[in-house]
């Protein structure tokens, strides 16, 4: 898809990632992982993100992410794969050339690995990214690399193939700041782990769409909110947020790396065999998937 079909497509309803899948063993389960997406693919996702954060992005090669996003591809349909791409500039480029020839539709830009960055560099960093590949960009904006409007600006008018911000930083006035001085020049989307929880004030300030991690295993739940969001249905979204998103939050901030592990097992309840998170991430205890479990079934009544 040429970059303003892909924006188009990613602001025109729900997103999600699936987890990436792994054998007991650690090692890519991509036969598992088809079906998974596949399931997915029928629920009317605008995009999913393949090898994005829930997806362990940064526990895999560049390689894998290539196959990640190959398997993705191969079952998708009509439904766009937005491969993740990441780590320093160098590894960054590379990882955006091999997705590229694996058939992605566009990048997700994840933040640079460790060091803290000045604009200027974030700048640089961003523009090699776009600059190595014809695919559309979306920066997502989060921990250690967090563009300022200022520079957002700068790399739109620098980079025609840059159709998309991603906030994970939950700063509405460094959101809103970006919504008014780009307008529709870009997609925006909201990354807040969880994003259901946030949904409704960042719609206020232009970011009508998100990426739901939960659409991984209960993907009728999530489109039902999402829906209600968009409606301003704020009792629909309330009776929602109280039987399943404020407990599951509850569970999921037990342990740091929670808010991948939950889905992963959250997955596993629904059918699939997505495998264990790769270390340094645990998974949930026993007890923690009896109450994950739970919540399921209450919100299916």
């Amino acid at each position: 898809m040429s970059p303003e079909e892909i924006k188009s497509r990613v602001g025109s309803g729900l997103l999600s990632f699936p987890v990436t899948h792994f054998t007991s063993d650690y090692k890519l389960n991509l036969e598992s992982y088809r079906r998974h997406v596949e399931w997915l693919s029928r629920f009317e996702a605008a995009a999913l993100f393949a090898a994005g954060g829930t997806g362990e992005f940064f526990s895999l090669s560049p390689n894998e992410v290539g196959q990640v996003t190959r398997a993705a591809k191969d079952v998708s349909g009509e439904v766009p794969i937005i491969a993740g791409c990441g780590y320093g500039t160098s590894l960054a480029v590379e990882t955006a050339k091999i997705v590229e020839e694996a058939g992605a539709d566009g990048i997700l830009l994840l933040p640079h690995y460790l060091t803290e960055a000045p604009q200027e560099g974030i700048y640089a960093h961003v523009k090699a990214v776009c600059d190595s590949t014809g695919l559309g960009v979306i920066l997502y904006n989060r921990a250690n690399s967090v563009a300022n409007a200022d520079t957002v600006a700068r790399l739109a008018e620098a980079c025609p193939n840059l159709i998309g911000f991603k906030d994970g930083t939950g700063k509405v006035d460094l959101v809103r700041h970006v919504t008014a001085k780009l307008g529709d020049r870009l997609c925006y989307i909201g990354g807040m782990p969880t994003h259901e929880l946030f949904a409704e004030g960042f719609n206020g300030v232009g970011v009508t769409t998100y990426s739901s991690a939960v659409f991984n295993f209960v993907p009728e739940l999530a489109q039902r909110f999402y829906r209600a969001m968009r409606a301003g249905d704020r009792a629909v979204m309330e009776g929602i947020l109280h039987t399943f998103f404020f407990p599951f939050a509850a569970l999921r901030d037990r342990k740091a790396g929670y808010p991948v592990s939950i889905i992963k097992a959250g997955v596993e309840l629904a059918g699939f065999a997505p495998g264990p998170v790769r270390p340094p991430l645990v998974d949930l205890t026993g007890e923690e998937r009896e109450i994950l479990q739970g919540l399921i079934e209450a919100s299916r009544r």
